[in-house]
């Protein structure tokens, strides 16, 4: 007997979302999707404009699958919000999405078809967008295959954190997210492989992405510096990657964090998101 799949969808949300962006995010996520989510999960981090208020609440009124909304009292952060949502998931297995991205119609058939092979993390491909989701700019392309995600892992985060489908089990056995500054996805993602557990991603852009103004400045910067530099020395201390890629990646990714934004775009989009789907495949930052 072939037991339908179930799985819950976990969408953050916070007093910055805009609420068309996210009426956007679950119609594409849920309404649209050729394989629904079993429930949803939306955690409120923190207090909401009215507006946002609103719009959850027609989404728990109108949408096709049950909504549940967990309120956090005050903001704590991506990592508190994840952490409480994943709490509040009734199914084992869990597709993360954030509040203004757009998800493609068979993102999660297409998942679901390597975790019912026995995966424990599944991403996907995604493409990045400004204001309008038919026009799309740069691709990020992840690697595939255990080996070479973990090869890649060393030096980049191999997966597209908004295109996840996990475990719960294979998040518990390592201590779920922990706070990284902007690179709890990164660090998570690293642990996981280390911890043996299977992952995979699919190359297709199932995800558009959306990027704000001034996004590449917010990857940059001494703090964004000294949280790189931090996430590497956990990487060494677990065994993760050697002195000698230790010492590189220092180097390297600290002199990428603090060069100016309109460098780190060109470099960014040469070296880690190039191209549109159907080129050379790039990797995920």
């Amino acid at each position: 007997m072939v037991t339908a799949p179930e799985f819950s969808l976990l969408l953050p949300v916070y007093a910055g979302d805009d609420p068309s962006f996210l009426r956007l995010a679950f119609e594409s996520t849920v309404d649209k999707q050729t394989l629904r989510p079993t429930e949803a999960v939306i955690v409120q981090d923190g207090p909401v404009p009215e507006a946002l208020a609103a719009e959850l609440a027609r989404i728990e009124r109108e949408s096709p699958v049950p909504v549940r909304i967990v309120r956090l009292p005050q903001n704590g952060g991506l990592t508190t919000a994840l952490n409480a949502g994943l709490d509040a998931c009734a199914y084992p297995v869990v597709a993360r999405m954030d509040a203004d991205d757009v998800s493609a119609p068979g993102r999660f058939a297409a998942q679901w078809e390597l975790m019912s092979q026995g995966f424990d993390l599944v991403g996907t491909g995604m493409v990045e967008f400004e204001t309008d989701p038919d026009k799309v700019s740069a691709a990020r392309i992840p690697p595939t295959g255990q080996d070479r995600i973990r090869e890649h892992a060393r030096t980049h985060n191999p997966f597209n954190h908004p295109t996840m489908m996990y475990r719960v089990a294979a998040l518990d056995a390592v201590g779920r997210y922990q706070p990284f500054g902007k690179m709890e996805d990164y660090w998570l993602g690293v642990r996981i492989i280390a911890s043996g557990a299977r992952v995979e991603n699919i190359t297709e852009p199932l995800v558009k992405y959306r990027v704000g103004a001034g996004a590449f400045a917010r990857r940059g910067g001494w703090q964004e510096a000294k949280t790189e530099w931090a996430l590497q020395r956990e990487m060494l201390r677990i065994g993760f990657i050697t002195r000698g890629e230790y010492l590189r990646n220092v180097v390297v990714k600290g002199v990428y964090r603090l060069m100016p934004a309109s460098l780190k775009r060109v470099l960014f989009r040469r070296f880690v998101g190039s191209g549109l789907p159907g080129d050379k495949a790039a990797p995920s930052q």
